[in-house]
């Protein structure tokens, strides 16, 4: 598999539901960035991008949308719909997001702060990458 599904344990009780994310236990990298993804119209597809180094786990924390991911020699799609599962994607994976459920609330953890220059934008620029 391209990504890895990581199960986070769900706390609850009569009050409702917590998930923790932790850095060292249950995310694989220091976490220096979060941010989400909501109100994506029907129909759009967002990522088509790689990233150089950069780790992410992504989680769709309401709704469901389904991943795309490309190493350059086999592409696999992964549907994320439960709030208690993440796909860790690690660097050099082509991703792309469609099926975007009308409520879909995707959140992204990020090993890295933002940086254009560790972005591959073009997916030839990133098939050389890949090939080197």
């Amino acid at each position: 598999m391209l990504g890895k599904i990581i199960d986070f344990k769900i706390n609850g009780d009569d009050r409702g539901s917590l998930i923790a994310i932790e850095e060292g236990y249950n995310a694989p990298f220091e976490i220096k960035r979060v941010y989400y993804i909501f109100d994506t119209k029907l129909g759009v597809e967002r990522g088509f991008h790689a990233h150089k180094n950069l780790k992410q786990i992504a989680i769709a924390v309401k709704g469901s949308c389904t991943f795309v991911l490309d190493d350059g020699n086999k592409k696999e799609e992964v549907t994320l719909t439960n709030p208690n599962q993440g796909l860790y994607i690690e660097g050099l994976i082509w991703r792309e997001m469609k099926n975007f459920s009308k409520d879909c609330v995707l959140m992204v953890i990020a090993s890295e702060h933002y940086d254009e220059n560790d972005y591959i934008r073009d997916y030839n620029e990133f098939l050389k990458e890949v090939n080197k």
